[in-house]
């Protein structure tokens, strides 16, 4: 199936993409990606382009600047400002990147050079495409980290990456895509890796730049709720093609694919009452649903990183608690103090302050055997999949390696027996144990490492960002997983997420946390749907939610608060 997204504009588009078609040489044969797409950007119009891992959206996107590498064969065309990029040497797509084109890619730590000051890397663009001195191009790169929003902009451009946030890194990202003018902009899930607040911050930066220098912005997203925050149009991939378009309230509102209907459905939904009603009233300790013995308690906790005078406090007096067989939802922004908690829960960082009790027993005074024997009793799921799984190993030996070290006496036979079993439990073949992870997707990795956390039956699981990088359908398959063996095995589960909307149909309880401190903690409906502090407040406001009118209308209320203040 071929659709083609509108005609052309009488005064022509910044992108114009008719009947690419692109396909990749393997090593088990050809493989085509994408299937006579066809598309354009208009200036100060931004296209959403969304589908599913290995739907080609992110294909057309790196095609549309001849970035695909020499093992792609590639047809069609792929214009910007009227000048054909596919086919054109590598001297004329250097001089097309940067200034009719810039992109933005999801994680802006593998776009920077961690070796080189930020502001000399946006000054080498600038360089590359200018007759400017290098004094001209540093001052360029420092006017445009401020134009970006970052503050301090000299200091910031004396930064290495390493030095900046998550939010800061991105926005340099953007003061590069944006250095030399370009008429259009690639924004590759520029959002994906960020929290929600972080992420309403950059969206409404990318705005602001599109509509000041008229760019055009094709958003490449798995986000409904960002493309109906930003987008004025959306594309539809699967399998390669462009299965539907329109205006973005069109296909958001009134799907007419079943694929869009499918992906529409996948994506939770965040309920939030109206504030200014009155909220239940808090449960008493006795209903809470935390027993008088939780597997996790945590009383009083402080993290201090660095020296005294010069370091940093992660965590500030915080005291959390998780019972057998429940869900504690931990959220706040990045910097909060989450991946902390998890951390000291697993023994890796030691608290200067505090208590830490996990199955009854106090970790800091707990001796080498007996914590490694609780050590198997808590299973592991990170957020990158990539870095937990051994490259060098086979999925069935990933899954395997907590049997080697916390049953040493399991014969071969009984480990390849639980490996099966851990894999069909998270739904997958048990025939897969002899693929290597990165022959995998990127859900089925995330899928292979809870096998590797759960094969060992724990007792707690603590799972760190398990879904952010998934698509919505993915994310949901992931989650349905944890809640099938939760009830079978019965463990408790840490949830740490930035996703509101994710947490709230899957915890029973949720601790907010903001600067190391709790600020608030209660039942998921109590702490969620009827929100007591600002910050909590503000972080709901800030989740896209994937109707448009919707959200236009919560976007308004942002920013209406955001400029009255506190």
């Amino acid at each position: 199936m071929t659709v083609t997204v509108r005609e052309t504009p009488a005064d022509g588009p910044v992108l114009q993409i008719e009947n690419l078609a692109v396909s990749f040489r393997t090593e088990g044969g050809v493989v085509a990606a994408v299937r006579d797409v066809s598309l354009h950007v208009a200036a100060g119009e931004t296209l959403a382009l969304v589908g599913e891992s290995g739907s080609g959206k992110s294909t057309v996107a790196l095609a549309a600047l001849g970035l695909l590498g020499s093992t792609a064969d590639v047809r069609g065309s792929a214009k910007l400002e009227g000048d054909e990029v596919v086919g054109a040497d590598d001297r004329h797509l250097r001089a097309v990147r940067g200034s009719a084109a810039g992109m933005v890619f999801q994680e802006p730590a593998s776009a920077l050079d961690p070796l080189m000051r930020v502001g000399r890397q946006i000054a080498e663009v600038i360089r590359n495409h200018h007759d400017v001195s290098a004094a001209e191009a540093a001052a360029r790169a420092v006017e445009l980290l401020g134009h970006v929003g970052l503050p301090a902009p000299e200091e910031r451009a004396r930064c290495f990456p390493f030095q900046l946030s998550g939010g800061q890194r991105q926005r340099v990202v953007i003061a590069m895509a944006i250095a030399n003018h370009p008429r259009l902009l690639i924004a590759d899930e520029p959002t994906t890796a960020l929290d929600v607040t972080v992420q309403a911050e950059i969206l409404d930066l990318l705005r602001r730049l599109a509509n000041e220098h008229d760019m055009g912005v094709l958003l490449v997203t798995h986000n409904m709720g960002v493309v109906a925050d930003f987008a004025d149009r959306v594309a539809v991939m699967n399998g390669g093609e462009i299965v539907e378009h329109g205006t973005v309230d069109d296909v958001l509102l009134r799907p007419g694919h079943a694929y869009t209907q499918h992906l529409l459905a996948a994506v939770p939904r965040l309920t939030v009452h109206d504030v200014t009603a009155p909220a239940p009233a808090p449960p008493s300790p006795s209903q809470t649903g935390t027993p008088a013995e939780p597997y996790v308690d945590m009383r009083g906790v402080s993290v201090h990183f660095g020296s005294r005078r010069n370091g940093v406090s992660a965590l500030d007096d915080v005291s959390l608690q998780i019972g057998p067989g429940e869900t504690l939802g931990l959220v706040g922004e990045s910097g909060s103090g989450k991946s902390t908690v998890a951390r000291v829960l697993l023994g890796l960082v030691i608290p200067k302050a505090g208590e830490v009790r996990v199955f009854g027993h106090v970790l800091a005074r707990t001796g080498r055997r007996a914590r490694r024997r609780l050590q198997g009793d808590i299973g592991v799921a990170l957020q990158d999949p990539i870095a937990s799984l051994d490259a060098r190993m086979s999925v069935g030996e990933c899954v395997a390696e907590p049997l080697r070290v916390h049953a040493r006496t399991m014969g071969a036979a009984e480990r390849r027996r639980r490996v099966a079993e851990a894999l069909e439990a998270v739904r997958l073949p048990s025939a897969m144990a002899g693929r290597a992870p990165r022959e995998l997707s990127g859900g089925q990795r995330q899928r292979v490492s809870l096998a590797r956390a759960l094969v060992l039956g724990p007792k707690l699981l603590v799972a760190d960002e398990p879904t952010s990088a998934l698509d919505v359908s993915v994310q949901q398959v992931v989650l349905d997983v944890i809640s099938e063996m939760q009830r079978d095995l019965g463990f408790a589960c840490l949830f740490v997420s930035h996703d509101l909307a994710v947490v709230q149909p899957f915890a029973d309880r949720v601790a907010v946390l903001r600067g190391g401190r709790v600020v608030e903690q209660g039942p998921t409906e109590q702490t969620l749907s009827h929100p007591t502090t600002e910050y909590t407040r503000g972080l709901l406001a800030a989740v896209p939610v994937p109707d448009p009118v919707a959200q236009r209308r919560r976007r308004e209320q942002r920013l209406a608060a955001a400029a009255v203040g506190p």
